[in-house]
């Protein structure tokens, strides 16, 4: 069954804005397109969060195991064996990106994203039983294999339901949502670091071990959960739409961007599409917003240990900047979404940050040090979302959305590796030139942002006086 062709008429009436006019104009019924919206919210967001914050779990928990025993028992101590630890995880994370984005679309949402959570949480589970740092360097780097394609695949798999004004407090709800119960894991640590000597097993490989197992069942969960693309969703079985209501959302999508339907991957494409400079600004920045999320959460628990603290103490007082950071995320990217502005949104939120760092490298008491946390991790991980929607918001046409997000996200790695090298051992306990490095980044946020803008504003007028075509579409203006 298809839209009747009044329910399409209304369709076509949305403002390309990328949000509806109102029901005087456009006839469609806003109760009936808010409740189809939340329809596809609570099956697709949760599911994805859910399986986001183990990622980000199973891809940051070095830092609870390191000062639960970790350290000592595989003598990551001497001399950078921890850092090269943690950034052998991107390099196949930032290789596999984009052929992981292909095969999504190939072999569909629910197949793919489930098999790679398994295969990832049985990873998880053997590096509780390492006996060497080179074992457990070499599992960190099969553990970035598998996690290549679940967050760019997230991403582009969210960006096609929905229209782009609707897109950034998505990615926030998903990806904050995780982040605090990422945050939250560093208590679970704790309790796990508990069953020290239990079957003769310590602490920190029962936090690999449970975490693992955690990882797996939800991997099997996902298989049934996860929903596929609209063009394709009715195609695998996921019967919690209608086709009718599948049909509307491709309009909305449609009227926004003219890309519902996706066209073909092509090699041709792929180099077309990194043909443009705008991808690789996009990426920059969201590897420099990763640099901080990244040194932050792999660093805190030892930065909280070095100002008078126990391991035990350490996992737990990391917890509470993550809540702040969903407050602080989730509210600017609503604000964000209502605006329909991104670029200052994200100065903001990265001068946030930059406050943050620098109380944390030179407050001479814990209170403003670890206030300058909470303010480090909320600017930071709010700018993920708002990064990732900035270039959503800017690219048309599935295809070069596919090549964007496994790009830009891929360049995530590239931060990993940074945040991972510029904390160094010999830096410690404040970390002080590693805290710098990560505030030149946020800097280099806020000059690619004010390059955007000048040219999205001169762009946006050429095209208001029919002088230029942008993205190959008559109607597409950008964002900035």
């Amino acid at each position: 069954m298809s839209a009747s062709g009044d329910e399409k008429e209304q369709v076509q009436h949305i403002d390309n804005t990328g949000s509806a006019a109102s029901d005087n104009e456009s006839g469609l019924d806003p109760v009936r397109e808010k409740a189809i919206l939340k329809k596809v919210d609570w099956r697709l967001l949760p599911i994805l969060g859910a399986l986001y914050s183990v990622a980000l779990i199973d891809r940051t928990n070095m830092s609870n195991a390191n000062v639960a025993g970790m350290s000592v028992d595989l003598k990551l101590y001497e001399g950078e064996r921890y850092s090269i630890a943690l950034l052998m995880f991107f390099v196949p994370y930032f290789i596999f990106e984009l052929p992981s984005n292909i095969l999504l679309r190939k072999v569909g949402a629910a197949v793919w994203l489930s098999t790679i959570v398994l295969l990832w949480g049985i990873v998880m589970i053997g590096m509780g039983f390492v006996k060497t740092w080179v074992q457990l360097t070499i599992l960190r780097t099969v553990l970035g294999l598998f996690e290549a394609g679940f967050f760019p695949g997230c991403v582009y798999l969210v960006s096609c339901w929905y229209v782009r004004y609707e897109v950034q407090k998505r990615m926030a709800a998903f990806y904050l949502v995780s982040v605090v119960v990422g945050g939250f894991s560093n208590i679970l640590a704790y309790g796990l670091m508990q069953m020290d000597g239990l079957g003769g097993v310590e602490g920190w490989r029962w936090i690999f071990i449970m975490e693992g197992i955690i990882t797996c069942l939800l991997g099997f969960l996902s298989y049934v959960s996860i929903i596929d693309f609209p063009d394709k969703v009715r195609e695998k079985g996921k019967t919690f739409i209608t086709e009718e209501e599948v049909e509307i959302i491709k309009w909305r999508i449609e009227q926004d961007r003219d890309d519902a339907v996706a066209d073909e991957l092509t090699m041709a494409k792929v180099v077309k599409h990194l043909s443009d400079w705008k991808l690789w600004c996009f990426a920059l920045m969201f590897m420099c917003s990763t640099v901080a999320s990244y040194a932050l959460s792999f660093f805190m628990p030892i930065i909280i240990r070095n100002m008078g603290f126990d391991g035990g103490i350490a996992q737990v007082l990391s917890a509470p900047p993550y809540v702040a950071a969903v407050i602080i995320g989730m509210s600017l990217a609503v604000l964000a979404d209502h605006l329909r502005m991104r670029g200052p949104i994200i100065v903001v939120q990265s001068l946030i940050t930059i406050t943050g760092l620098i109380l944390v490298a030179y407050g001479k008491t814990f209170g403003p040090r670890y206030f300058g946390l909470f303010l480090g991790i909320s600017g930071a991980n709010a700018n993920v979302p708002a990064v990732l929607s900035y270039q959503s918001n800017n690219v048309r046409t599935q295809s070069k959305r596919a090549v964007s997000s496994a790009l830009q996200v891929g360049f995530g790695a590239i931060g990993g590796i940074f945040a991972s090298t510029v904390f160094r051992q010999k830096d410690a306990p404040g970390y002080v030139p590693g805290l710098w490095a990560t505030v030149g980044c946020q800097l280099f946020i806020v000059t690619l942002c004010g390059v955007f803008t000048v040219y999205f504003r001169r762009k946006n007028a050429q095209q208001q006086r029919g002088e230029a075509v942008l993205e190959g579409h008559e109607r597409f203006t950008y964002t900035y």
